[in-house]
């Protein structure tokens, strides 16, 4: 491993585990996106070695017009651990993150370990189940901002999720309507088909993305598909919702504590 790469992980890493921000590296220190991978694999490897588990991955990008505005042609993705689980319906801790948002997702459940790209077809025989989901996203670098190489290093801004109950029934999840409400206020509409026009799609991506890599993803996986809508910024005390049209609902409220920082998002 490189210096800069053990560096700069390991600078991810504090980021995360002191809830400061940090420059971004790419204008003083740049690396390429092959690099970037290496780097969020270094800084999970703090966590695995501090005794977190990994249960799943996320996915990024999931939206064409956001490939579009970063100038790529496929997802990103990032680990998913059992310390980012929140309880359904609990409270989340804001102290713990810099600028956190939320974001409505679909999560899917694996029942049969993925070990190569699969084919939309094959998709659905490798899950057991599907829930509603709320990712929590906190960028470790300052105001939100960074660049594509960044926030893949930065384990693409993953840092909670919380997921509802679950289902076995993927017939409706081509268009079902999605609902984000604040305080009981609709914040965010929109469809599971801004997810890559259906949800089934992020799994043939993480397929494809973790042979790649060489990495095999077990059984009873989480799989976060990807955001539905636009985040939304989490307030101190608030109560946050996510409805996914025929799969129900979930949510959280944040603690009274206020997050050390509010940025804006790039």
């Amino acid at each position: 491993m490189s210096t800069d790469i053990a560096r700069i992980a390991t600078a991810l890493d504090r980021a995360a585990r002191q809830a400061e921000p940090l420059a971004q590296f790419s204008a003083s220190s740049p690396f390429s996106l092959d690099e970037a991978y290496l780097i969020q694999r270094a800084s999970m490897a703090r966590r695995y070695a501090d005794g977190e588990r990994m249960v799943g991955v996320k996915l990024g990008f999931t939206s064409r017009a956001k490939m579009i505005q970063m100038g790529v042609d496929s997802l990103i993705w990032g680990w998913l651990t059992d310390a980012m689980l929140e309880e359904d319906g609990g409270v989340v801790d804001l102290g713990r993150f810099i600028h956190p948002r939320a974001e409505p997702e679909v999560c899917f459940v694996t029942r049969r370990a993925i070990e190569r790209p699969l084919t939309q077809l094959e998709a659905a025989d490798y899950l057991e189940a599907v829930a509603p989901a709320i990712e929590i996203i906190d960028s470790r670098y300052q105001a939100f901002k960074f660049s594509l190489e960044d926030v893949v290093a930065d384990n693409c801004s993953s840092s909670g999720l919380v997921v509802g109950a679950w289902s076995r029934d993927f017939a409706g999840l081509a268009n079902a309507g999605v609902l984000m409400r604040i305080d009981g206020r609709v914040v965010q509409a929109g469809s599971t088909a801004a997810i890559l026009g259906h949800p089934l799609r992020s799994l043939v991506q993480a397929s494809q993305l973790l042979a790649r890599a060489e990495i095999a993803l077990p059984a009873g996986s989480l799989i976060m598909a990807g955001a539905a809508t636009a985040a939304e910024a989490l307030t101190p005390g608030a109560h946050v919702s996510v409805e996914i049209a025929g799969y129900g609902e979930c949510g959280f409220t944040c603690s009274a504590a206020r997050a050390p920082q509010q940025g804006t998002r790039a």
